[in-house]
């Protein structure tokens, strides 16, 4: 029964934050130039641009009014402050500002004087701010003052304006009334009627009305505001400074650099989290290994203090706890594509775990392309002489031609079938005789592990699947294509197989590949037989990659061969 593997939880949302950001940094270039670029903008700006410098006044509006000293008298009545401000940055008064500083001998037309106006108003006050930008200290205290002066004897002109029309049309209705006074007048010193007395009282009284009404407009104090600030000549540049752009610069650049790795994970076909690696697989991870800089062979286990050994025991361990695994006591490892050196490692320290935690083990090499077990093991692999049947079945080829002991120091040793070069390698992987190996795992105590070629790139791993129905697959998260797990799950489980997990191994350096590539070459052109190329003369089948290109010469009577 296979175990149920509990996925994260999707609803978890402080775990996807966590897991998308650990995501992002794996782009760590794209961040470093997001900031760099970032950085150099805000130096380019600071240093780059042409200074400038900003005056700015302060002008605080009054209305008109007869006795400011008087009892309730405000100065703010009638005072719609947002008209005043638009009036402010009105042609009229640059026009007013651009004579003024044409006398003094500042030549600029009233469009561009107003370009470099910008006039705000304080929240709950009566104050309009004139903050002018010009290329000079001197430049800029000018043009604000002069634009400053100009709005209020624009406003003074207004008001005054406003009054003399006022005053007007009070003295167009004062005339009539002096004219019908006279006439009156005349009449009453012919012994005028009492009625024509009272109508003439009553003329004077509009009369004097009229007459105090224009005596108090032009008594009215028509001061538009007071320059309560005046501009003065600023004494460093406007803007922000180098540590601020830099800064700014920094942070617009980390912002680039998050949308750049963030464009370039959503296109990423690898796999992003291991998340998205048991989600494409369908089988739990069952470790991570961690980098070694120590080289100490290709086992791990044996060497003091190796925290890559640990890691290898705790795979073993949870392998040797899962049904599936303890029901068939067969394991194949193999790699989705390209290099097989990590799965190879894996192979050979989960046969000395094994060995260790007391089982039989026997660990088959079924790399017939490249084989390189042996030669890597070095001098920690002997060979012995085989069972009576592989002796007696023996002529000189694989699986049957030899079998090595490993020594592990102070875990014990375990069998090695080393793989060697064959003509026709799917005949090899699927004669009686692997069939009979494999069924060595039967034995009480017995572990059989078969070391395959990459997956996806030979078939030979699938051949061997209906024989070793656990499969484990080593790779590295960064290299690995989620569609390449997708299609390792559905060839494996087509062919009645089973993955029991996923192992993870750290990147390995662009040097460090290109050695391995080089190694393999060379084994490939010194190797007898031609690798796993098929010799001239044979019968062997051209290989395409394709893993079911072997599934047509499984042997038909594995159950007798098992028995």
């Amino acid at each position: 029964m296979t175990p149920q593997h509990r996925a994260p939880d999707d609803q978890d949302e402080p775990a996807l934050l966590r897991d998308q950001f650990r995501q992002l940094l794996r782009y760590r270039s794209l961040l470093a130039t997001g900031v760099i670029i970032g950085l150099l903008g805000g130096g380019y700006l600071a240093l780059g641009g042409e200074d400038t410098y900003t005056a700015t006044g302060e002008v605080l509006v009054r209305s008109a009014i007869s006795d400011p000293f008087a009892a309730g008298a405000t100065a703010d009545k009638g005072i719609n402050i947002g008209s005043e401000r638009q009036t402010a940055v009105s042609d009229t008064v640059g026009t007013l500002a651009a004579g003024t500083l044409l006398k003094a001998g500042d030549d600029v037309t009233a469009r561009k004087l107003l370009a470099g106006l910008q006039v705000t108003n304080p929240p709950n006050t009566l104050t309009l701010r004139f903050s002018y930008t010009g290329d000079t200290p001197e430049q800029s205290r000018a043009r604000a003052e002069a634009l400053a002066g100009a709005y209020l004897a624009h406003r003074k002109a207004r008001t005054e304006e406003s009054i003399e029309n006022m005053a007007g049309g009070y003295r167009a209705q004062l005339k009539p009334l002096e004219e019908k006074r006279d006439l009156l007048e005349e009449q009453a010193g012919a012994a005028a009627a009492e009625d024509v007395t009272s109508a003439r009282a009553n003329i004077i009284v509009s009369i004097s009305e009229l007459s105090r009404k224009i005596s108090e407009l032009k008594a009215l104090d028509t001061t538009p505001g007071y320059l309560n600030k005046k501009p003065v000549a600023p004494t460093a540049p406007t803007g922000p400074g180098l540590p601020l752009l830099l800064g700014l610069g920094g942070v617009v650049g980390l912002a680039l650099g998050l949308l750049l790795s963030w464009v370039r994970l959503v296109f990423d076909p690898a796999v992003r989290s291991t998340r998205e690696l048991v989600h494409s697989l369908g089988a739990p991870l069952l470790g991570t290994l961690p980098r070694e800089r120590a080289a100490g062979g290709l086992l791990a286990i044996g060497r003091g203090g190796s925290r890559l050994a640990e890691e290898y025991r705790a795979v073993a361990f949870r392998l040797a706890y899962d049904p599936s695994f303890a029901e068939s006591r067969r394991l194949l490892v193999t790699s989705p594509r390209g290099d097989n050196a990590a799965a190879a490692a894996a192979a050979a320290n989960l046969a000395a775990a094994f060995a260790e935690m007391g089982r039989d083990v026997l660990l088959v090499e079924a790399d017939l392309r490249t084989p390189s077990l042996a030669d890597d093991l070095g001098s920690a692999a002997h060979e012995v002489r085989p069972p009576r049947w592989a002796a007696e079945e023996s002529d000189g080829t694989w699986p049957t031609g030899g079998r090595s002991n490993v020594d592990v120091p102070g875990s014990g040793a375990f069998a090695l079938i080393p793989g060697t070069t064959a003509d026709n390698v799917p005949r090899a992987l699927t004669s009686p005789s692997v069939g009979r190996i494999v069924a060595e795992a039967d034995r009480p105590g017995g572990v059989v592990i078969v070391l395959a070629p990459p997956v996806l790139s030979y078939a030979d791993a699938v051949a061997l699947v209906d024989r070793v129905e656990g499969v484990m697959i080593v790779c590295d998260p960064r290299e690995v294509h989620r569609s390449d797990l997708e299609r390792i799950r559905e060839i494996i489980g087509a062919s009645g197989g089973s993955v029991l997990g996923a192992l993870l191994h750290p990147a390995r350096g662009r040097l460090r590949r290109a050695e391995r590539r080089a190694k393999a070459t060379r084994r490939r052109s010194t190797g007898d037989g031609g690798g796993g190329t098929p010799s001239a003369g044979t019968d062997a089948p051209e290989l395409t990659g394709d893993p079911a290109e072997t599934l047509g010469l499984r042997s038909v009577n594995l159950p007798a061969a098992r028995r």
